[in-house]
């Protein structure tokens, strides 16, 4: 369940409350979470709500922090204020107490990539009795309330409209990274080299496509690469390639890591990572890429103006779109993670406006 109620005074969000909770029926057992996003007045600004399947009582207190920040971070907020009832979720994100389950440390580590995002972020316990709005929510999950459809909902269209004035019906792109290949798993230059999925990658795809069936999408369009091949036929036996959507022409530094081709060319790399324009040896320089990948989303807003699409491509293509998204510079290449199988959301509007509404989730790997 998803519901946004747009800032109650209709100015964007600056400071806001978010209270979350998670709970288990079994412990593990059936599990779910909710959050609620306030305004310093008290007001709802949004509510975020999932059946998580079997879990633990941690394992859903964290889905809810994660999912009340996200909501936070999409309504624009700059500071949060965090108050739950889970004296460990709070101590741990506070860093007073060790994060020890493995699976918990990576909830952590997702909560703490979406709080980045903001200038302030505080973790404070509050009493059960006072945490029963994001109470309420969890049960109402645990109850099997409400469907996955609804909990997948689309993300609003109109907040950006409201913000910045911009003016039509976007075409929405939901990016997604391909799967774990034996070079990415090695952390190696992987571009134009045609490798294929892992079994991990293959389960990661997997994982992506069962989220991105809730949701209501036009086309999936795909870089002409294996390994994307590969991701996108998870999610349909219908994809379209884009050859503009194909990773980075790494040319002789494919298949090396950084330092080995850092090592192989010192001088050379050097000035590849300051400078977008030099290339690799035999490769593709960033701004190439970039010129391209503009190509690219041209050609898909004009044919898919006002749906919905996924992209299924690669690091640095993906990034190229945010990057022009945010209308950013070329250090977003270097200071920009993108895990694989992860989800981004940008949108382009009619008027030349553009929202990135959503980066480098992964929520979907670790339920």
């Amino acid at each position: 369940m998803r519901r946004d109620h747009g800032s109650h005074d209709g100015k964007r969000p600056v400071r806001v409350v978010v209270e979350a909770d998670g709970g288990s029926r079994g412990n593990p057992g059936p599990a779910g979470y909710g959050a609620v996003v306030f305004a310093a007045d008290g007001a709802v600004l949004a509510e975020r709500a999932e059946s998580i399947g079997v879990a633990t009582n941690n394992v859903a207190e964290y889905q809810g922090l994660v999912a009340g920040l996200t909501a936070a971070r999409e309504l624009g907020a700059t500071d949060v204020a965090v108050r739950m009832d889970s004296k460990l979720v709070v101590e741990q994100m506070s860093g007073r107490w060790q994060i020890k389950h493995e699976a918990l440390k990576s909830l952590a580590a997702t909560a703490n990539d979406v709080a980045s995002a903001f200038e302030s972020v505080t973790y404070t316990w509050i009493p059960r009795a006072r945490n029963a709005h994001a109470d309420r929510l969890a049960n109402e999950a645990m109850d099997g309330k409400p469907s996955r459809a609804e909990r997948q909902a689309p993300l609003d269209t109109t907040a950006p409209a409201r913000w910045m004035g911009a003016t039509g019906t976007p075409t929405r792109f939901l990016l997604l990274r391909h799967g774990q290949t034996e070079l990415s798993g090695e952390r190696r230059y992987s571009g134009r080299g045609d490798v294929r999925l892992t079994s991990a990658g293959q389960d990661q795809a997997k994982a992506a496509a069962a989220r991105l069936s809730q949701l209501d999408f036009a086309a999936v369009v795909s870089s002409p690469l294996t390994r994307a091949r590969q991701t996108a036929a998870a999610i349909t036996d219908r994809v379209e390639v884009h050859d503009g959507l194909v990773e980075t022409d790494f040319g002789d530094w494919e298949r090396l890591t950084f330092a080995e081709a850092a090592a192989r060319d010192p001088e050379l790399h050097g000035r590849w990572v300051r400078d977008p324009g030099v290339e690799p040896p035999g490769g593709e320089s960033f701004d190439a890429v970039l010129t391209r990948v503009r190509e690219a989303r041209d050609d898909l807003v004009r044919r898919y103006a006002g749906e919905t699409i996924v992209v299924v491509s690669h690091v640095t293509p993906i990034k190229s779109l945010l990057r022009l998204g945010l209308d950013t510079g070329p250090s977003l290449l270097f200071r920009l993670h993108l895990d694989l199988a992860s989800l981004s959301v940008v949108e382009w509007y009619p008027d030349g406006n553009a929202s990135v509404r959503l980066v480098n989730d992964v929520s979907h790997l670790t339920v």
